[in-house]
């Protein structure tokens, strides 16, 4: 995409047309990688989406009465102008967010891949059909559930919301999508493919805003259900407002993620893939290892994990802060860090020479020895820095990582099958990994943490999201007086 350096307020995308709004309120949308304002975007409110929700309406019913069969098209033909618009759309989320160019790729990646899975919705969305009594059936049928939402955040600009909107309104919903207003561009670009695709007019739609239009979605009358990711400040603040107003409200919100090291873990294995897992997204992602909790004997593997971070430079092997203000608050614990006596890497200084000046760049920083009640063993800095622990056995070390507030993901490296059965049993995480330092599973395999991860039953993606973007309808059925009869029919 062009850099807009006039600042062109970016669109709502209302009833198939692309809107511009001439807002009071806006703000700047700037490129983390350079530091250049590349647009600005529409603050809205509620009058903007009582007039979403107005113009939807038609295009909204035609869609849900459309047979599944026919609304999968236009996924499959989605799927396919993704594949082969990648790289500008690669290029897209690198400009709005920071990530390095393989970063977004593995976004976009994982982005077709819930495409994939909700391209079988008529494999998988049929309901059960069983003769309950004789001559008498009951079928189960799936029905949408009308106008739907999803609030998204700043780190995945185009992966997220495609965990939310294929299911959705490929069960038949109308969908209005608030994406970051520090990442809007992206939102932009899926609705401009799903029209391309032959989505009707009114069943997609993006609205722009902060806080006001969050909390207008979440009191909406004719907003059914609302889906979430985010912070947990937020998340808990969505599900509240949301659920108060009668919705059904998913919402993810953040984590702290501990990895374990014991003293068998390959030691080459476990460095490379701790150093992978903290500095990939700058850090700025849920799943991102947070805290290492290191069993024992095992300063060789922490050696080398220090080695290896050392050697990862920001502005060349990673993406930028996505602001300012996250890059101090970041910055502000390595200080600390520092002060205290707790600071064995310093990112501060890991940064490319022929980095943009006006970006906002942090190499990876390591806290070691650290006291687990520590401000960098409980908050969610989300950048890339490791908290070390030191454990005596992996019995402390599983208490500590059950004791923290978030329960997103948990990870071992050992080489026992045995210890990692039993931490796979005992941590309590909704997504473990042995080896594997970011856990996030596959499809058809959902994604969805415990605790203050998650806000709301069941996951995002995967079966349980089907389930929660339709409501179940049973049909029973006689059509015949010749069979015996009980006290059904």
């Amino acid at each position: 995409m062009k850099q807009d350096t006039q600042g062109t307020m970016v669109p709502n995308f209302i009833g198939g047309r692309e809107i511009e709004l001439a807002s009071a309120r806006c703000l700047p949308v700037v490129a983390p990688g350079t530091g250049e304002r590349i647009a600005r975007v529409p603050l809205c409110g509620a009058s903007q989406l009582d007039e979403v929700v107005e113009k939807a309406r038609e295009g909204g019913k035609a869609w849900a009465a459309t047979p599944l069969k026919e609304r999968v098209q236009v996924l499959f033909r989605v799927k396919s102008l993704i594949e082969a618009e990648s790289e500008r759309l690669v290029e897209l989320i690198t400009l709005e967010n920071g990530k390095t160019l393989e970063e977004s790729r593995g976004s976009v990646a994982r982005a077709v891949e819930c495409l994939e899975y909700a391209s079988s919705l008529p494999q998988i969305a049929p309901g059960r059909v069983l003769e309950v009594s004789p001559g008498v059936e009951c079928r189960e049928v799936r029905h949408p559930l009308g106008f739907v939402a999803g609030i998204t955040p700043f780190n995945f600009p185009f992966m997220v919301p495609l965990w939310m909107i294929p299911l959705a309104i490929g069960l038949g919903n109308a969908f209005i999508l608030k994406p970051s207003e520090q990442t809007p561009l992206s939102s932009l670009e899926i609705a401009r493919l799903l029209k391309r695709a032959g989505l009707p007019d009114g069943a997609f739609s993006v609205i722009h805003g902060d806080r006001e239009i969050v909390e207008a979605l979440c009191s909406h009358p004719e907003i059914r259900a609302i889906a979430f990711v985010g912070s947990t400040r937020a998340a808990r603040a969505v599900y509240q407002l949301g659920t108060r107003h009668d919705k059904r409200v998913r919402a993810l919100g953040g984590a702290k993620n501990h990895l374990v090291a014991v003293p068998d873990a390959d030691p080459e294995m476990t460095a490379a893939n701790v150093t992978a897992s903290v500095t990939g997204c700058a850090g700025q992602r849920c799943m991102a290892a947070s805290v290492l909790l290191a069993v024992g004997e095992t300063e060789h593997i922490l050696d080398l994990i220090h080695e290896k971070m050392s050697r990862v430079i920001a502005g060349r092997d990673i993406g930028a802060i996505i602001s300012n203000e996250a890059y101090e608050r970041i910055t502000g614990y390595v200080e600390r860090a520092r002060v205290e006596g707790l600071l064995r890497l310093d990112g501060r200084g890991l940064v490319a020479e022929d980095a943009p000046s006006g970006g906002r760049y942090l190499g990876p920083c390591i806290f070691d020895k650290v006291p687990p009640g520590h401000e960098t063993a409980v908050d969610e800095i989300f950048g890339p820095t490791l908290t070390v622990i030191r454990c005596r056995t992996l019995d402390e070390a599983i208490e500590i990582e059950n004791s923290g507030a978030y329960g997103n993901a948990a990870a071992i490296y050992t080489s026992s099958g045995g210890v990692a059965q039993l931490f796979a049993d005992r941590a309590d995480a909704g997504m473990i990994g042995v080896n594997i330092g970011v856990p996030v599973p596959r499809e058809p395999f959902a994604f969805g943490g415990w605790k203050d991860s998650r806000f709301g039953g069941g996951d995002i993606t995967g079966a349980s999201a089907v389930d929660f973007w339709s409501r179940p309808k049973k049909v029973t059925t006689k059509w015949t007086s010749e069979h015996s009869t009980n006290w059904m029919s």
